[in-house]
């Protein structure tokens, strides 16, 4: 299948940045929410991430100006349908995801395919609620999607074989790298990566070591580049909080047990970066530990 529009569903931080680099690789992106502020606002970002890249000669000031010029907003989701793909890009939420599938099914193209940014949630369970799941794959993108390399293809029980072919092509001519995992909660990636998290959160929670201990050792004693309460920061301790919860319903072992430490993070609005406030405090110049 010839792949030449693209719908993204979600301006947040993830849905602008696959907008980014569809556009970048020549797509006609249309990106859609229900916030006009958060389109605009994702309009914004996307010029300045781009402004970046050209200083940076990643790009050149052509280049940027005609991925710009490819991105429509759209307010309204019946446009999105009419895309040859569409990609998911909502709140880690699996009944607000069904929600989305269920309005834009009857607006569909008959050859769209349809997609989920979801880094955790079943693809099989995804699809069912939709007139397509043969044509119905998870494409998950790594945070910030210009910049990571790996995207993951995860094939639901009843997607066929040209739907696998196609996005498969899709991610080769955005000069990425694909992985495919099966449907399994939180796939490969998250699988591996958020237990490690919530190991340093109980680790922090037992009073094993400090907020900055347990990130500097493993920045150096692991040689990871961002400490893992760092990183959980920077994914949202929502969106950690949401995996673990996939993996520990899903697979039913206590090993995925969310730490309470996280709980009450959460509980207390205390998201990371995107609220300010997380492991570290980062209202001021420079981030300071909460603990």
């Amino acid at each position: 299948m010839d792949i030449k529009t693209v719908g993204v569903i979600g301006a947040g931080q993830m849905g602008n940045g696959i907008a980014h680099v569809f556009a970048l690789a020549g797509y006609s992106v249309r990106l859609h929410d229900n916030s006009p502020e958060a389109l605009d606002k994702a309009m914004g970002l996307i010029e300045m991430n781009m402004d970046r890249q050209v200083a940076r000669s990643k790009i050149t000031q052509e280049e940027r100006d005609r991925a710009l010029a490819l991105i429509g907003l759209e307010p309204e989701i019946a446009t999105i349908g009419q895309t040859d793909l569409v990609i998911e890009a909502a709140t880690e939420r699996e009944a607000l995801k069904h929600e989305i599938f269920k309005a834009l099914v009857p607006h569909l193209a008959e050859h769209t395919i349809l997609t989920s940014n979801t880094s955790s949630i079943s693809i099989t369970r995804l699809a069912s609620g939709t007139d397509r799941p043969e044509r119905f794959m998870g494409l998950h993108f790594m945070n910030p999607v210009p910049i990571m390399q790996l995207v993951e293809l995860i094939r639901g029980i009843a997607t066929d074989e040209d739907t696998y072919q196609a996005l498969r092509g899709v991610v080769d001519r955005l000069g990425k790298t694909h992985a495919s995992a099966e449907d399994f909660p939180a796939f490969i990636v998250n699988r591996i990566l958020m237990p490690m998290i919530n190991e340093a959160i109980y680790t922090l929670y037992e009073g094993v070591g400090s907020v900055l201990s347990i990130d500097t050792s493993l920045k150096l004693g692991a040689n990871h580049p961002m400490g893992p309460l760092e990183l959980a920061d920077f994914i949202g301790l929502d969106t950690c909080l949401a995996i673990m919860n996939v993996l520990h319903d899903g697979l039913a072992d206590t090993k995925y047990r969310p730490c309470p430490l996280l709980v009450k993070y959460v509980e207390a609005g205390w998201l990371g970066r995107k609220s300010d406030r997380g492991f570290y405090d980062y209202r001021g110049e420079l981030p300071v530990p909460t603990r």
